[in-house]
Formats: structure tokens, C-alpha cells, sequence
């Protein structure tokens, strides 16, 4: 949005991991504050089903830790363009169609959002990444549609769209003193979405900049798949992950593959899943793993696990070890996971971004020796091992 936007429009970044609202009036702060003082709200709801209730955001997070009974959901974006946006799911006792759990943590945002700025948003554009879907522009389409949709429903009258990563770019030109050819490379937590655009302190007077964007692309890759990487890689052997069973064969790998994906965890507390485990017990060899993941499920700490898995790849960004105790599961159970294990653990997600810049390039019909400024934002951007390697495709850039 321009100085002249609409006094009643709001721009919303609803990310994966984290969420932001946006306004712009002269001499205003442009983020809204949505949780105390803070400009995020962590994309998260907890039903607490003692007081009967959604919480949102770090509270959410906290009533869960603190172990108030009830389910916690977040990566509700990742809902968007999956088979899981047509169907229900179990909140407070009910079924809760997915894309109602989207408007009401939306819904959120745009009440937050009023309350601090002290008006009605009727208008918004809503940031989206390049691709909801790989490779399935009506899957992707759809995606588009299901959160316009929702956007209408819960009160705005006025829903448009931009690209996140033009968004950064044009946040980044308010920076620069000269004209540049930029490469945004934008790392959220379910996408990696990339623009070329011309930018200078000149073209930024511009209304029209369609011209100035060279070329548009991305890859359904983020944080959250940096996360399952590691999890599956370095934490669930721990869980049975690659035992063997008496037959020769692999132990199935549904359960560890539900855990180590956010908005699949709750799918191992079904009656359903228990059962199954339970069922292929006494066929592994080694039933040390299996035993783990049974205490893991009976204790509902897929969450918690998950968490932990998370801030390890946090702190990997900064450090080159972490230790991980696992009392929770079993007394003196702990791994140590370090950033060069990370970093095999990522390999292919890595290749997969660098075969998008790749192919943005071509597509644009520009060399990798002109590119001059690579910008990095988004969540997972500071993870060393994926700046350096779309950083060494550039050579002449900064």
C-alpha cells in the first residue's frame, strides 16, 4: 500500500509460522501491535478445553506448555491448497470445518488489528506466497480463492493480493541510493518464494512498477519442512524411525512422519493410529524405539517435541551444536544434534531452491553475473547453510 490507502484498508502477512497486520498513515508506526506490545502473533490457536475457549498466539503457546487440557493447532496456513481445507476436524468437542479454523484465527488478526489502530478495516491486500501448490495452478487457484473467501467472511468487503516477495522488495528500495537489479529471496515458514526486480529511488516514485518486475517464482519449501528434516533425521530414530522389523523390512514410517509435520500431529492420538502401532509391535526387532513413541503418544508431547525440534534449528542458525534432554519421554534420554548434521538433513530441500532461482533467472533471460543485490527475508532466511548457497550462485552480488 501507498501514502494514499484507504484509511479503512490494512495489508495482513498471514505467515505460516507468525503473522502481521499493516496500515499506512502519515507519522503512524506501519505494523500493528497484536499481542502487548509485539507486531507478531504466532500463527497458533489452542482450544483450551477446560474454560472452553480459543487462545491465539504466545498465549496459546504457553497454556499449552503450562498443560491446560485441550488441542493445539498452528502452521494453519499449510492448510491452503492441501486436501485437509475440504474437511473437519474434532475442536472442543465438535467438528470444525478447516476453513472456518482459518477464519477464526484470521477473524483475529482483523479484531486485534481495529482495536489498536481505533478503526474498521473494510479493504485488504493479502500477501500470498508465488506458489500455495507446486506445479497445480488450479490447486493453487483454489488456494487463492479459499482465502479470499475467508477474508470475505469475516467482514472485508475489498480483498486483493500481492506476491510476499514484492512486498519485501519494495520495502527494501526504501533502503537503497542507486538503481539495482535484486534477487528477494524470501524464506517463510511453508514457502520459498523469490522476485528479480529493478529497483532505484527513482522508479519507487512510480505508481505503475509492473515493468520493473522481471520475473516471479518459488517452491513450496520452508521452515516448517527444515524442521520435519531434522526431526526425522536426528530425533525420531530415537522413535523407532528406520528399525527393522522380524521380516527384514522397515518399520512404517506414518507415525513419525505425522509427528514431525505441524498440522499432522494430532493425526497419532486417534484411537485409529494407537491401534495400528500397537498392532506392529511385537514384529520390530528392537522394540526400544517403538516403546519411546508409545510414552511420546500416551503423554500427547508430539507438540512439545516438535518445539524443541524448532528451536534447535534456531539455535543451529547461531551455533554449531545443541543438547536436547528427553527426560520427558524417558529419564536421561537426550541427543545431541549438530548444524553439519542440519545441513545433510536439508541437502535436497537446498537443491530444490537453488533449481527455483535457477530456473527465475532463465525465465528472465539474466545471467547470474548480473544480478547486483541478493536480499534475504522472511523467518527462515538466516539459516547459514541456504544464504551461502544461493549466495554462491552470484558471484557479483552483495
Amino acid at each position: 500500500m501507498n501514502d494514499q490507502s484507504p484509511a479503512r484498508a490494512c495489508g495482513i502477512d498471514f505467515g505460516t509460522s507468525n503473522s502481521t497486520v499493516g496500515w499506512q498513515r502519515p507519522g503512524v508506526e506501519s505494523l500493528i501491535a497484536l499481542e502487548d506490545d509485539k507486531i507478531t502473533l504466532p500463527s497458533v490457536v489452542f482450544f483450551n478445553m477446560e474454560e472452553r475457549r480459543p487462545v491465539y498466539g504466545r498465549l496459546a503457546l504457553h497454556e499449552y506448555l503450562e498443560g491446560y487440557e485441550g488441542r493445539l493447532m498452528r502452521s494453519l496456513k499449510s492448510l491452503l491448497g492441501s486436501k485437509l481445507i475440504k474437511h473437519d476436524t474434532s475442536v472442543l468437542g465438535t467438528a470444525m470445518p478447516f476453513k472456518d479454523l482459518l477464519a477464526l484465527f484470521i477473524g483475529e488478526l482483523k479484531k486485534r488489528a481495529e482495536k489498536t489502530a481505533g478503526r474498521e478495516f473494510e479493504q485488504v491486500v493479502l500477501g500470498r506466497p508465488v506458489h500455495f501448490v507446486d506445479d497445480d495452478a488450479q490447486a493453487d487457484q483454489e488456494a487463492e480463492d479459499t482465502l479470499a473467501e475467508v477474508a470475505r467472511k469475516i467482514g472485508f468487503k475489498d480483498v486483493s493480493f500481492q506476491f510476499e516477495p514484492i512486498a519485501a522488495a519494495f520495502d527494501y528500495e526504501s533502503t537503497i541510493t542507486d538503481e539495482e537489479l535484486v534477487l528477494i529471496v524470501d524464506i517463510g515458514g511453508g514457502t520459498s518464494d523469490f522476485s528479480l526486480v529493478r529497483l532505484s529511488p527513482e522508479r519507487r516514485q512510480h505508481d505503475e512498477r509492473q515493468s520493473d518486475i522481471l520475473a516471479t517464482g518459488g517452491v513450496h519449501i520452508g521452515g516448517t519442512d527444515f524442521d520435519k528434516q531434522l526431526s526425522l533425521q536426528g530425533v525420531m530414530p530415537l522413535f523407532g524411525y528406520g528399525s527393522r522389523m522380524k521380516s527384514g523390512a522397515y518399520m512404517p514410517t506414518s507415525h513419525h512422519m505425522n509427528l514431525a509435520t505441524w498440522h499432522t500431529i494430532n493425526a497419532v492420538y486417534s484411537q485409529k493410529s494407537q491401534l495400528a502401532l500397537g498392532s506392529m509391535r511385537y514384529d520390530i526387532e528392537d522394540t526400544g524405539g517403538i516403546d519411546r513413541l508409545f510414552k511420546l503418544i500416551e503423554q500427547r508431547a508430539g507438540h512439545w517435541l516438535a518445539m524443541e525440534v524448532e528451536e534447535t534449528k534456531i539455535q543451529l542458525t547461531h551455533s554449531q551444536s545443541r543438547h536436547v534432554p528427553m527426560d520427558r519421554v524417558e529419564p536421561g534420554l537426550s541427543v545431541d544434534l549438530s548444524r553439519a548434521m542440519f545441513e545433510a538433513a536439508i541437502d535436497t530441500q537446498l537443491e530444490r531452491v537453488r533449481n527455483s532461482v535457477t530456473q527465475l533467472l532463465e525465465s528472465a533471460g539474466v545471467g547470474v553475473e548480473q544480478v547486483n543485490t541478493v536480499f534475504f527475508t522472511g523467518g527462515s532466511s538466516g539459516i547459514p547453510a541456504l544464504r551461502n548457497s544461493v549466495s554462491a550462485m552470484l558471484p557479483n552480488a552483495r
